[in-house]
């Protein structure tokens, strides 16, 4: 584990909650998925030898006029429709990167749903309580946590909903 934690590391630390923080060497240059978004998690996946179906991204989407996260498995796709829907907004869209950087503290690539700058409402695709053990940016790119899905969901105040598509 680093020495120096990250906002996300010392929530779950503060919160005495078991976990692990998996490190890999993330590329310079990251690729890209067939949307053009850089594709962070498959990467990271793949570094780390894990499924993708249990580690999530966070997303920052703007859901009317408020930011909210969403986290899905890095090997699928947030359904913007679902998303708005469970805000109980008429129309989600992602946000800009700098929006999502400045909201939460984190820099795209490494945003964690945990010990972000600003709580946002936060929803989860249901999928998450399939795994033992799910992986979250720990803030940085390079740094995994691993920790119970139960605890996420806790830590992240958040929603379990259907938000992914495939």
């Amino acid at each position: 584990m680093p020495a120096k934690g990250t906002p996300a590391i010392d929530a779950c630390r503060r919160a005495g909650i078991p976990f692990d923080v998996l490190t890999y060497e993330p590329p310079e240059h990251h690729g890209r998925d067939r949307d053009e978004r850089p594709s962070y998690g498959l990467e990271a996946a793949a570094a780390l030898g894990v499924d993708p179906a249990t580690m999530f991204k966070t997303l920052i989407a703007m859901a009317d006029d408020r930011l909210v996260a969403a986290l899905v498995p890095v090997d699928r796709e947030l359904d913007l429709k679902r998303l708005a829907s469970a805000a109980g907004a008429h129309r989600a869209a992602l946000a800009e990167p700098a929006a999502a950087e400045r909201a939460t503290g984190y820099v795209v690539g490494g945003i964690s749903p945990l010990g972000g700058r600003r709580r946002l409402p936060t929803f989860v695709d249901a999928t998450v309580l399939d795994h033992p053990t799910v992986l979250v940016s720990a803030g940085r790119r390079g740094l995994q946590l691993a920790l119970a899905p139960n605890d996420l969901v806790r830590m992240a105040e958040a929603t379990a909903v259907v938000l992914a598509r495939a």
